[in-house]
């Protein structure tokens, strides 16, 4: 055959709405014949700072839409409609400009593809950096970067910092840029499985997808928008596509393939995933239709001996943004500024939940708590102490060299969360709502053996020993809304304080108080899991 270049992800069209930032910071130069756009880095600064500070605290009107979708569906179940009005007023709040979407501020990425006429002199991360690092610094965002100093010692970069910039090489005079700012929950549902072509027939692949969607659970926050890539020239490029498609960046590619190795989508079991993901029942967190929005399936070209499979989300914080520079000026997506527009005239109607007083003993909670099935609806009111990782390592520590439990950790119920940086003026917090529960599963059967951790608050699925341990010991694990965080610190944590370990910064050990919060019984004393009810 003759040879034949085909641009691996040929994007037909881009009807992307964007707002223009400046006109500023660039010119046209001439070398050899040739204009140049001439770009000063500042430039560069500019857009990563904007960028990274709309995606924080703003979405795109599409994924609200969604969302409005979700509580006019009839077919949706009270689970689906109160998460998806609970985000909808999240994202109400968030707009304001004070309260992130999430407290999970995340990992910011850019990945940009620069064009031969485009000139910075300079060395480009660095200045993206520089822009990044603004809006951490200026803003109500969290600092999640850890760094090593060594293979075992970590210390938090302070910073947000460092970032993840990939810049390719094109043809052009135009810069083009894909902003995400990736919590931990949602990069953690990335998955690669090394496949083979025993898996490219019509039933294989379908007894693959049904199997393989049960690995998302509901710890990253759905719905989610779900991407799954079909094959690729090696694994990390499979993985790059996941990423993108999951953020909308190949809504446009071809519906075919061709000789040349094109990227496309497929349509048809696009329609069929999402199918397989409403039969599954986990959708919404806590029960219904809604585990995705959306699917996008790519499939790539792939060696013959080889075929990588991979599935990643983009979770209820759809923090993507796009942006470009060109002669024109510099410019953004631009995300939704009146997500108030998306709410119904009227809440969703909710059975009424039962209303929790923390602020009694533990063996008082307990009891009562027994007397209510899984799934019930609450509303909880008093004392929590919010502990994630690191503070559970350091207690595990205290434990192992003979001290006792912490009294905070038998007294009241854990909250597994961390805050934003910062809170607004006239608040008790910045964004601050659940993790990712499953993180401390290999604490629970201790603790709850030396009376701690009795009663756990977070978002997502658990495993088998944690509803083991509460059988054995009388605990309760109780689901939060995952995403939501901006309105849980605004209506329901009425004030903060550091208790131990206050060197750990946003991992330290707090006491907070609540009002009216919500949750949901997932795993009770009796050994009855919310997640294993909804699987059977």
């Amino acid at each position: 055959m003759e040879f034949q270049y085909q641009e691996p992800y040929p994007i037909l069209k881009d009807d992307t709405k964007y707002r223009k930032l400046s006109s500023e910071y660039l010119k046209i130069d001439y070398l050899g014949g040739r204009e140049i756009l001439s770009v000063d880095p500042k430039a560069l600064e500019l857009l990563a700072e904007n960028a990274l500070a709309d995606v924080s605290f703003m979405l795109r009107s599409s994924h609200l839409q969604k969302l409005r979708n979700i509580i006019d569906d009839p077919e949706a179940t009270d689970n689906d409609r109160f998460v998806a009005y609970n985000l909808l007023q999240n994202a109400a709040v968030a707009v304001e400009g004070a309260l992130p979407s999430c407290q999970d501020t995340g990992t910011a990425i850019c990945v940009a593809k620069k064009g031969d006429n485009v000139y910075t002199g300079a060395d480009d991360a660095e200045w993206i950096s520089r822009g990044i690092y603004n809006t951490y610094q200026s803003r109500n965002l969290r600092f999640s970067q850890v760094v090593p100093l060594s293979m075992f010692e970590e210390k938090n970069s302070g910073t947000n910092l460092p970032a993840q910039i990939d810049i390719y090489a094109t043809k052009g005079e135009e810069y083009k840029f894909l902003f995400l700012a990736k919590g931990g929950g949602s990069a953690n549902k990335t998955f690669l499985y090394q496949k083979t072509k025993s898996l490219l027939n019509d039933k294989a692949l379908e007894a693959f997808v049904r199997e393989r969607i049960m690995d998302l659970g509901t710890a990253a926050c759905p719905p989610y928008h779900l991407a799954l890539v079909i094959g690729g020239t090696s694994a990390e490029a499979n993985l790059a596509a996941v990423k993108k498609a999951s953020a909308g960046y190949y809504d446009h590619l071809p519906t075919e393939g061709n000789m040349g190795g094109q990227a496309f989508r497929d349509l048809e079991w696009e329609r069929r995933v999402q199918e397989i993901c409403q039969e599954t029942s986990i959708g919404a967190q806590f029960g219904g239709k809604y585990l995705t929005h959306d699917v996008r399936v790519i499939r790539l070209p792939r060696h013959a001996a080889s075929c990588p499979v991979g599935m990643g989300v983009s979770c209820s914080a759809d923090r993507n943004i796009k942006g470009f520079i060109n002669r024109e000026g510099i410019f953004l997506e631009q995300l939704e500024t009146d997500p108030k527009r998306f709410l119904p005239e009227t809440a969703p109607h909710l059975e009424a939940a039962v209303q929790i007083n923390l602020n009694r003993p533990m063996p008082e909670i307990l009891a009562e708590l027994s007397q209510y099935p899984i799934k019930t609806r609450l509303s909880l009111n008093g004392t929590l102490i919010v502990a994630r990782d690191i503070a559970h390592a350091k207690i595990k520590e205290l434990i192992d060299s003979g001290q006792p439990m912490p009294e905070y950790f038998k007294n009241h119920p854990v909250y597994y969360a961390g805050p934003a940086k910062t809170h607004p003026d006239g608040m008790a917090s910045g964004s601050f709502g659940p993790t990712t529960a499953g993180r401390m599963d290999v604490y629970v059967d201790e603790f709850q053996s030396l009376g701690g951790s009795m009663i756990m608050l977070a978002k997502g699925n658990r495993s088998k020993e944690v509803t083991n341990a509460c059988a054995k010991y009388g605990g309760f694990y109780l689901g939060s809304v995952g995403g939501p965080a901006a309105i849980l610190a605004k209506e329901n944590i009425k004030s903060v304080e550091i208790v131990d370990f206050e060197e750990l910064g946003m991992e330290a050990v707090r006491k907070i108080e609540i009002e009216n919060f919500p949750a949901f019984i997932i795993s009770d004393d009796k050994g009855n899991d919310f997640f294993e009810s909804i699987g059977s």
